[in-house]
């Protein structure tokens, strides 16, 4: 028999998925910055609608980067927080200084497409483990992020 960790899931397993997890993390945590510099440096005739929705999405990011942490946390494992791991780990690439709502708009959908890719692993991980706690977290995630896909394409659409 496999050694359970304190809420009773497989140890090994439960390593390789609070892995998974950190590697979310720093996505997350990139998407987070990128974000906060959007909200920051938006310019144009849309400047009012933009700089609140990248107020928005930095303020939901923020809220996820604290739930992923804390499943990391509840598995037994530590999260990272350097940024310098978030760098070396994330597929979310730091975004230079953007003011154009077009270009911002466009590096958001990307990341979401990485964050979203990943989530699906994710879940299909804790799915294989019997982890329901981390399966739910990203079915939400992956349920109101394809939403905002949504949106967002149908703003370039405009």
């Amino acid at each position: 028999m496999n050694a359970l960790n304190e809420i009773g899931l497989d140890s090994n397993k439960s390593a390789a998925l609070a892995q998974k997890l950190n590697e979310l993390l720093a996505n997350y945590s990139i998407f987070y910055q990128n974000a906060r510099g959007y909200h920051w440096n938006i310019k144009g005739e849309k400047f009012f609608e933009l700089h609140l929705k990248f107020e928005e999405l930095y303020t939901d990011l923020l809220v996820k980067i604290d739930e992923v942490a804390e499943r990391i946390l509840t598995l037994g494992h530590t999260p990272q927080h350097n940024y310098s791991e978030y760098k070396k780990i994330s597929t979310v690439p730091e975004s230079a200084q953007v003011s154009d709502g077009k270009k911002a708009v466009g590096e958001i959908l990307n990341a979401f497409r990485n964050v979203i890719g990943l989530q699906r692993e994710i879940l299909s991980n804790a799915a294989d483990l019997g982890d329901e706690g981390t399966n739910a977290l990203m079915s939400d995630y992956i349920r109101a992020q394809e939403k905002m896909v949504w949106m967002y394409s149908a703003y370039l659409k405009s």
